[in-house]
């Protein structure tokens, strides 16, 4: 399967948990959900749990067997083992939620640059791969929610999940 498709296919997955991701926390990103500890220059200081819309670029998290509704992740430093880090986030124009296709080539335009620029090689071309968290209808409407986050991982040789990396990905040249 080439880089393109395999990307495509797991953009479907990554949407269908985004949207569990993001739909599920609405309200209690509405009420001020927790966030980390974080150092003055906003990085993670400890292990903690925080809601989803506490996510910031920058944020790591460990791998997780959470299925279903999920409303808070797991962050780390990101000097400790994790498998997944927020590189990049954008938001969607107001206006009606667009559909997946529409989010999709949204994502494509702004992430796969922001990856390339992050990781310092191009995203045809490097072995890491990304997925992405979007608004769902619950938080589009209620709200305000407009934000994309584009999340960067290291693919296991088998390429069906991911693998733990120590420190951040920025400018990993692979």
């Amino acid at each position: 399967m080439t880089r393109k498709k395999r990307a495509l296919a797991l953009a479907g997955a990554a949407v269908a948990l985004s949207l569990a991701l993001s739909g599920c926390s609405a309200l209690s990103g509405i009420m001020g959900g927790s966030d980390a500890q974080r150092d003055d220059e906003g990085n993670v200081t400890e292990e903690s749990n925080v809601d989803v819309f506490s996510l910031k670029v920058g944020d790591c998290m460990p791998a997780t067997d959470s299925t279903g509704e999920i409303t808070d992740v797991d962050v780390v430093p990101c000097s400790e083992p994790h498998t997944d880090e927020v590189f990049y986030e954008f938001e969607l124009a107001d206006g009606d939620l667009p559909s997946d296709d529409e989010i999709q080539a949204e994502v494509e335009a702004e992430c796969v640059p922001a990856f390339t620029e992050f990781v310092g090689t191009d995203y045809y071309e490097s072995t890491l791969d990304f997925w992405w968290m979007t608004p769902t209808e619950e938080t589009w409407t209620q709200a305000n929610d407009r934000l994309v986050q584009c999340i960067i991982y290291q693919p296991d040789e088998a390429g069906t999940g991911s693998m733990d990396v120590e420190g951040s990905l920025e400018g990993a040249g692979v």
